[in-house]
């Protein structure tokens, strides 16, 4: 199998964050690869990654990082392959890295996701490759119908909760 989407981390200690990403991935049946790279402790094989990604295939870049949160635009410099950013709440609750991925100079655009937001990384990674993927588009659509099946059904368990003073 071809990697569609690549899965970047900073650290292996990111792995119980990025997870939710490869789950989603799984699920979808996209193939995928995950990697550990630094911006900062290994920039050549970040640069060596960045620059051969398109040409190996590679349609969506998902990069996490902590603090600095520097490897998300770092590969986006290097590459024209979109690139979504996990901030990883590392320090300050995940704010520097939040600020540090979305606030990215005119040219070298990363889309940002929540912190610690693996999951919803890997479903704007999805919704971009489904642009073109008809089959893609309906599992899509299916996820998300899924989604709102589970809120009708707790919002239906939750009027069994008693209160005294409930009224519903």
């Amino acid at each position: 199998m071809t990697p569609k989407i690549s899965i970047i981390m900073g650290s292996t200690s990111d792995l119980p964050i990025m997870e939710k990403a490869a789950v989603l991935l799984n699920e979808f049946e996209i193939p995928f690869e995950m990697n550990a790279l630094s911006a900062h402790r290994t920039p050549r094989e970040v640069e060596s990654f960045a620059t051969q990604a398109q040409d190996r295939g590679i349609e969506v870049i998902i990069a996490a990082a902590g603090m600095a949160a520097h490897l998300p635009g770092v590969i986006a410099s290097m590459t024209t392959v979109p690139v979504i950013g996990v901030p990883i709440s590392a320090s300050l609750d995940g704010m520097d890295a939040l600020l540090a991925i979305v606030q990215m100079p005119p040219g070298i655009p990363v889309a940002t996701v929540g912190i610690n937001a693996s999951l919803n990384a890997a479903i704007l990674a999805v919704q971009m490759l489904a642009v073109g993927d008809k089959n893609l588009q309906k599992k899509l659509a299916e996820y998300k119908e899924n989604l709102k099946k589970k809120i009708v059904e707790a919002n239906e368990q939750l009027q069994q909760v008693k209160f005294t003073y409930k009224t519903n």
